[in-house]
C-alpha cells in the first residue's frame, strides 16, 4: 500500500463512538506500520497551543519562578489550528511572533488580606479563541500579602517536542478479532475535539508519507 492509498482508505473512517473528549474508530485494510504512525501522530503530532514564554513582573509565592512558569505551561489551552500558525510556518518569520503565530495571556492575582487558590479563570488571554480549557485548573496558593503579576506567551508546538504539546492524553491502537482490521481511540486533552485530532492526523501521517516518497525519489535519480 502506497500514501495514496493510505490516505484514500482513511477518507472513510467508520465512527464507532465519540463524545466531547474521546473518540473511538475503525481502521480497516490498513497495514499496522501505517495505523501506528496515525496513533503516535494522534498523541504528539498535532500541534496545539501552549504557553511557551512566561515573564514574571512579580512573585512572592512560595513557588520559585520556573516552577510557577512550568506549571502555567501545563494548562492546556484551546487552539484553532485555521487561525493560527506554527512560528516554523509562519510568514513573520520573527523570533518575538506576531499575532498569526502567538498569544499574550495575563494574569495579575492583585493584593489579598486572605489566603487564596489561584485558578485558570484569571489567566486572561487577548485572543478569546486561545484560553484555558477549563476555569478550575488550580495555579498556586497565595497567603495573605504574596501576589503574583505575569505575562504569558503561548504558541502551536508539538508533543514531539514537550509533552505539553500533546494534543492527546492517550491514543491507544487496539486488536479486534478480525484480520486486518484495528480499533483507533483517541482521547483528547481538551485543547481540541477529538475528531479534529484524527482528521488532523491522517493529513500529517499523508504529508509525511508524501515527503518521504520524495527523498526516495531523489535518491534514486
Amino acid at each position: 500500500m502506497d500514501f495514496e492509498d493510505f490516505t484514500q482508505d482513511l477518507s472513510s473512517l467508520e465512527v464507532i463512538s465519540k463524545d466531547d473528549k474521546k473518540m473511538s474508530v475503525k481502521l480497516k485494510g490498513i497495514p499496522l506500520q501505517y495505523a501506528n504512525a496515525l496513533r503516535r501522530v494522534c498523541l504528539n503530532g498535532v500541534p496545539v497551543f501552549a504557553i511557551d514564554t512566561v515573564d514574571i513582573l512579580e512573585n512572592s509565592s512560595v513557588l520559585p519562578d520556573e516552577g510557577l512558569a512550568h506549571r502555567l505551561g501545563l494548562v492546556p489551552l484551546f487552539t484553532d489550528l485555521k487561525r493560527f500558525n506554527e512560528p516554523s510556518k509562519c510568514e513573520c518569520q520573527s523570533e518575538t511572533g506576531c499575532s498569526n503565530c502567538r498569544v499574550m495571556l495575563v494574569l495579575d492575582s492583585g493584593d489579598s488580606d486572605t489566603t487564596r487558590r489561584i485558578l485558570s479563570n484569571e489567566l486572561t488571554s487577548e485572543d478569546d479563541s486561545v484560553k484555558p480549557i477549563s476555569d478550575k485548573i488550580p495555579i498556586v496558593e497565595l497567603a495573605p500579602g504574596q501576589k503574583i503579576k505575569v505575562e504569558c506567551y503561548a504558541r502551536l508546538g508539538r508533543g514531539s517536542e514537550h509533552a505539553k504539546w500533546n494534543s492527546s492524553n492517550i491514543a491507544v491502537l487496539t486488536e479486534t478479532d478480525k484480520e486486518d482490521e484495528r480499533i483507533l481511540t483517541v482521547e483528547s486533552t481538551g485543547a481540541l475535539k477529538p475528531e479534529q485530532i484524527i482528521l488532523a492526523g491522517v493529513d500529517e501521517v499523508s504529508n509525511r508519507l508524501a515527503e518521504f516518497k520524495e527523498m526516495i525519489g531523489q535518491i534514486e535519480e
